[in-house]
């Protein structure tokens, strides 16, 4: 990426990169975002909680927000939070990845789901983007159509290919027909196997014209979730029974890394196959801190904050010494992902805690001071386990021993 240098800028220019300078950039550290603290998103989190939020990341470094939807006014709060807070300091620098949500006809209902047919809902929800796009051009660098949309798992809402390239293209042309900035970028983001990664059944037509059409690719990957599903990379090696407990887990968790840079690399060789050159960046990432599910204690043993700090650390290092953008699944934990079941890994990826807790990913950024004077909810940020890396190991346990390995 060549970033211009804000040496040639002016003062406002140097405050408003365009989307191709941000991503790919290390100084531009980017996360995923909800900020929701209740059980259910009916409760939306207040200005002042966005605007606390806000502060909170940009104090860890963060300059780029993933959102998800815009049908509801956490979105458009988070904008106006923003711009307020650049009006207050003009130095403030937070910029947003604005999502906006896609199904397929009777997604979440009791009819039968169609993933031929897009829901009826679709284009009003892109006309909110990118009414959001033209008020806020300064912010929303980029417009993602549909999160984890194409992915066959996604049973209760996914859609075709076709449907996300008729609302990819649909957005290039208001960039072409000057209605929206053309230098907003627009993509989809979704898992590494719908962007070609993975099984030969996503390897259609209309994905690869998708893949022409966004200016860069956004890809998840997950390795923690598939320490259940497909764990040969993630069971310890049998000579390393006996190993002390921690050196079992760093070398699980440096295998976790290379299995997420597999996944990532069998996209780009994808792309390239296509004889399309593309940025990739990771639209998703992360690393529960908790589970009493599949990958608990009783599963596979990969969640807990020693390890998700792990994780977090690897990828950042890897994404930037690559200039790869990486946003982080997620900032807060938040429990309405899995509203009925609160030990469940899906309210346990955030890198903070409800109640203003450092996971030990952040344990460094707590020493460093950058808290200082910040509050969440009115609590200010301490270190989980009161910063004992003692005390947190005694709650991690290694991964199972594989019987073989394969591979």
């Amino acid at each position: 990426m060549n970033a211009c240098s804000s040496e040639k800028r002016s003062p406002m220019e140097a405050n408003n990169p365009t989307a191709a300078e941000i991503l790919g950039n290390p100084e531009y550290r980017a996360i995923s975002y909800g900020g929701y603290r209740a059980t259910s998103r009916d409760t939306q989190p207040t200005l002042e909680q966005l605007k606390e939020d806000m502060q909170l990341l940009s104090a860890i470094g963060v300059k780029i927000i993933r959102t998800y939807n815009v049908q509801l006014a956490q979105a458009p709060n988070i904008l106006a939070v923003i711009r307020e807070l650049k009006e207050e300091d003009p130095t403030f620098e937070m910029y947003v990845m604005l999502g906006a949500w896609i199904d397929c006809k009777n997604a979440w209902t009791d009819q039968p789901v169609d993933h031929n047919v897009e829901s009826e809902k679709n284009a009003a929800e892109i006309d909110r983007a990118v009414a959001l796009a033209k008020k806020y051009p300064d912010i929303v660098k980029v417009i993602a159509v549909g999160n984890e949309a194409m992915v066959k798992w996604a049973a209760t809402y996914y859609v075709q290919p076709g449907v996300i390239l008729k609302w990819v293209n649909h957005l290039q042309q208001l960039k072409q027909a000057g209605e929206l900035p053309g230098d907003l970028w627009i993509t989809s983001s979704d898992n590494f196997a719908s962007w070609g990664g993975g099984d030969g059944e996503y390897h259609v037509r209309d994905l690869e014209e998708l893949i022409k059409s966004v200016d860069y690719i956004s890809l998840h990957t997950y390795p923690m979730h598939d320490t259940h599903y497909n764990p040969q990379f993630w069971k310890a090696r049998p000579q390393e029974q006996g190993k002390d407990k921690k050196a079992m887990i760093d070398a699980a968790m440096l295998r976790s890394q290379q299995y997420a840079i597999s996944q990532f690399d069998s996209v780009a060789s994808y792309v390239k196959s296509l004889g399309v050159d593309k940025p990739l960046h990771i639209g998703e990432t992360g690393w529960a801190s908790s589970a009493n599910e599949l990958y608990g204690d009783e599963g596979s043993r990969a969640t807990d904050e020693y390890k998700q700090h792990l994780y977090h650390q690897h990828m950042r290092t890897w994404t930037d010494k690559n200039n790869i953008s990486c946003f982080f699944f997620e900032a807060f934990d938040e429990p309405w992902k899995d509203a009925n079941n609160p030990g469940g890994s899906e309210n346990h990826f955030g890198l903070i805690g409800l109640k203003g807790q450092a996971k030990r990913a952040l344990w460094d950024k707590v020493d460093a001071g950058v808290f200082d004077g910040l509050t969440r909810d009115g609590q200010p940020i301490t270190k989980s386990f009161d910063g004992d890396e003692a005390k947190l190991l005694e709650t991690v346990l290694p991964p199972p021993i594989a019987e073989k390995v394969t591979n």
